[in-house]
């Protein structure tokens, strides 16, 4: 009587790599590059804030693939292998990256501001300005709010207020130039 044998499960995995035919969507590197490098270059520029390094990322990660070219069987998973290692070269960049700390005997202090980041002083300039625009007409004083505190243009303004778009950039610049001559605006220059 004979016992019946198990194939062992890398026997069966051999036959039926032998028996399906891998997909190669991409027949060379070069191919693969030409069509997937936007793709891939957009990757890198989410890893990276500035876009020549994120160009140098791709170039690096790139290289580590055509290394690895050959070594790829499922060539439809290409992508993730770039950018698995784009990532892995981002990180190792990271890790890398070198601090400069000088020793010194006294702590640099900064040198104090012109008045720009007190709080009083931004506060006292807001009065000053908001006191010269209440001095200004009132379609005047509508036009620079809607133009300059609304941050709308100058025809959704004149769309706004009924008027023509020549309207709103005379009416403006008078206002302005009225501002620019205010004596509470001085301070500010």
């Amino acid at each position: 009587m004979t016992t019946p044998v198990c194939t062992s499960a890398s026997d069966a995995a051999v036959s039926a790599r032998q028996t399906r035919p891998h997909s190669r969507p991409y027949p060379s590197f070069a191919s693969y590059v030409m069509a997937r490098q936007p793709v891939l270059l957009r990757t890198a520029r989410s890893l990276t804030a500035n876009p020549s390094d994120a160009e140098d990322l791709l170039q690096t990660a790139l290289a580590k693939t055509y290394v690895a070219w050959e070594r790829i069987e499922d060539h439809r998973a290409l992508d993730g292998y770039v950018r698995r290692a784009l990532l892995n070269t981002r990180t190792s960049q990271w890790r890398k990256r070198r601090v400069d700390e000088f020793v010194c005997d006294e702590l640099p202090e900064p040198e104090p501001a012109g008045g720009a980041d007190d709080p009083a002083e931004r506060q006292a300039l807001h009065d000053a300005m908001w006191r010269a625009i209440m001095k200004l007409p009132a379609r005047q004083r509508a036009m620079v709010v809607l133009r300059y505190y609304e941050d709308l243009s100058e025809v959704q303004t004149a769309e706004l207020l009924g008027v023509s778009v020549g309207t709103v950039k005379s009416a403006v610049s008078r206002a302005l130039g009225k501002l620019r001559e205010d004596p509470e605006l001085d301070l500010a220059r």
